[in-house]
């Protein structure tokens, strides 16, 4: 099966997180046509997949997500029919990231015809990385420490290019942390404010503070550190009086000039700061989703810009910017980076890639395995 048939057959099952609908049988099969050992891991409502071939050193995986989010609206061609117009693939999937693995896996065929390489090869994929990511990714590789199994080196398929496959190559992310504050002041009657205690100005003042503070300049390999408020909540209807409490939210995306522990304590420190000139009590809830990591550039990605350079005549543009994916988790394990298709559609209605570029993505995968095997950045 060549790259764009595995990935009309993946976009075809409708594998909405949290559910598999098949797509990982569809991947199974071809994997263990090509000879791989396959384990199929479920963890609570997730169901996961991974696959290797051989069991020496070095180790290089090939990460990725079957699961989507859902269709939405404002389709012009069905989300899950995988139709090729005009040399474009349109489909929920087709860019994040479906075609990758088929990609993965086009690229596996091609090396295995030459032979099978010194050495192991091997598919992570998850049906949880669109969800909560706790019962994808992360308990393969807790289920991996078990079994004795290291991976050494780790590509990650995520859309991560700008304008054609290869552009761009994810080194780091940056770290996210979401916060919810609840000022709770006194409820009273807006004719007589003097006996109340407004949580709103309260929480207005604390939101224009954190909101206008500068929290870096950036790093050596990161831009600026990010806080932006996704919700102001009171849900008072009344007209005459003062509400109790009032809520907001915010997330922080950091660089690796912070870590969750520091940001929580400097919001603790600002929302302290204000319950004790404001009267009222300040609450600060934190939940994070990732810290910010790096691969520091060296033997390894130098081997993945070089390949890419070789086969696209030019050389990715190292990034660290955009959101969290499942290579946060990776990156404890062994050095990760992500390269992909141009992610411009992804998440979006008419979700799409054109053909070519999964054929130029799948030259890449190939390229890098053969020089990866050939020489090993150990």
């Amino acid at each position: 099966m060549e790259a764009l048939d595995l990935a009309q057959a993946l976009i075809r099952r409708r594998s909405v997180t949290p559910a598999d609908a098949g797509a990982l049988d569809v991947l199974e099969a071809v994997l263990k046509e090509l000879g791989f050992a396959c384990h199929r891991l479920k963890f609570g409502e997730i169901d996961n997949l991974y696959a290797r071939m051989g069991d020496e050193k070095p180790h290089f995986c090939f990460a990725g997500h079957t699961d989507v989010v859902p269709a939405g609206e404002g389709w012009t061609h069905d989300p899950f029919a995988a139709e090729v117009k005009d040399g474009i693939l349109y489909g929920r999937g087709a860019a994040d990231m479906k075609s990758a693995i088929a990609a993965f896996v086009a690229a596996v065929k091609r090396l295995l015809a030459s032979g099978r390489p010194r050495g192991s090869i091997s598919f992570l994929i998850t049906g949880d990385e669109e969800g909560a990511a706790t019962d994808g990714t992360v308990k393969v590789l807790e289920w991996l420490k078990g079994r004795g199994e290291s991976i050494d080196h780790c590509v990650v398929g995520e859309p991560t290019s700008v304008a054609s496959a290869g552009d761009t190559l994810k080194i780091g992310r940056r770290g996210s942390i979401n916060f919810r504050i609840t000022v709770t002041g006194v409820q009273g009657h807006v004719g007589y404010p003097q006996k109340a205690k407004n949580p709103i100005p309260v929480l207005a003042e604390l939101v224009t503070q954190l909101a206008s503070h500068k929290l870096d300049k950036g790093t050596d390999h990161f831009q600026p550190s990010t806080l932006a408020f996704t919700t102001l909540d009171v849900g008072n209807p009344a007209t005459n009086v003062i509400p109790e409490k009032a809520h907001a939210g915010f997330n922080i995306r950091f660089n690796d000039w912070h870590t969750p522990e520091s940001l929580t304590g400097w919001i603790d420190d600002r929302a302290q700061q204000m319950a004790r000139q404001s009267g009222c009590e300040i609450a600060v809830t934190a939940t994070t989703s990732g810290v910010a990591f790096l691969t520091e550039p060296g033997k390894f990605t130098q081997l993945v810009s070089d390949t890419v350079a070789r086969v696209t005549g030019q050389a990715p543009f190292f990034s660290t910017s955009g959101g969290t994916s499942d290579a946060r988790f990776i990156k404890s394990v062994c050095p990760v980076v992500e390269l992909g298709l141009a992610g411009a559609t992804m998440h979006k209605s008419d979700e799409c890639v054109p053909v070519a570029e999964i054929a130029a993505l799948t030259d890449i995968y190939a390229a890098l395995l053969v020089a990866y095997f050939a020489k090993p950045p150990l």
